[in-house]
């Protein structure tokens, strides 16, 4: 434990941060908005039509990478935020606060566009389904994790509080992966990631596919941004308060 300590010390600090960032934002940007249009074309006008749910299938383009963002984003701020608790890692602090935001975001975007294709194929925009519900949970948690920072002056309490509360609450994503096959559910079970492989078709995986990369690309590119931000925040509060 010591030893990883002292190797997250050495190559996660706001420097090396910075340094990475400069790196990898001049090309990931510009690649991940070039998924994005490659993927959103492909699928929305070119993948072929399902046969049962015909054009309001090609929602899932934009559903399926928000809804595997909202749950990936918060087992990442759950980690960060377990990193500042036992090392306190300014990095892994910032990293989490940077995420929130972002997560609550693909949260409401995954219910949204599951709402909107729920309507023509169940009759209605929202029943309270196992996998609807534990989403919604997700985007409390989000919710309450900014306003527990966004209400708390001090920053290191409000880290150390918000911490207790994401790592608590990861215990949501399990659920919300496996309700569909512990409940009875209306949602579909894993089309993606399957014992048997995806059961999509190729000419509608391929843009599928491309679109994942698109999102996690962009959740990337943001959070580079955003980490750095919080990064010169603290760096000109420390000049203040030394002035």
């Amino acid at each position: 434990m010591n030893f990883l300590h002292k190797w997250l010390q050495r190559r996660v600090s706001p420097a090396g941060f910075e340094r990475l960032s400069a790196a990898v934002l001049p090309w990931l940007a510009p690649l991940a908005w070039a998924l994005l249009a490659v993927g959103a074309v492909w699928g929305l006008a070119f993948a072929p039509m399902d046969y049962q749910q015909k054009n309001s299938f090609r929602i899932i383009y934009i559903h399926v990478p928000a809804a595997m963002l909202s749950m990936s984003i918060y087992v990442l701020l759950a980690l960060a935020s377990l990193l500042f608790f036992v090392w306190r890692s300014r990095i892994a602090a910032f990293f989490a606060r940077a995420a929130a935001p972002y997560g609550a975001l693909m949260t409401a975007v995954a219910l949204a566009t599951g709402a909107i294709w729920g309507k023509p194929t169940w009759g209605t925009f929202w029943t309270w389904d196992a996998r609807l519900t534990s989403e919604l949970i997700l985007l409390f948690l989000y919710l309450a994790y900014m306003l527990l920072q966004a209400s708390i002056e001090e920053r290191d309490q409000a880290d150390r509080l918000s911490a207790i509360l994401a790592i608590v609450g990861v215990i949501n994503i399990p659920v919300i992966h496996y309700s569909v096959l512990w409940w009875n559910s209306l949602h579909q079970g894993a089309t993606l990631f399957r014992a048997g492989g995806p059961s999509i078709d190729g000419t509608m995986l391929w843009p599928l596919i491309v679109m994942l990369l698109a999102f996690y690309a962009l959740f990337a590119v943001y959070i580079l941004r955003g980490v750095g931000n919080l990064i010169l925040e603290a760096r000109i509060r420390r000049q203040l308060e030394g002035s």
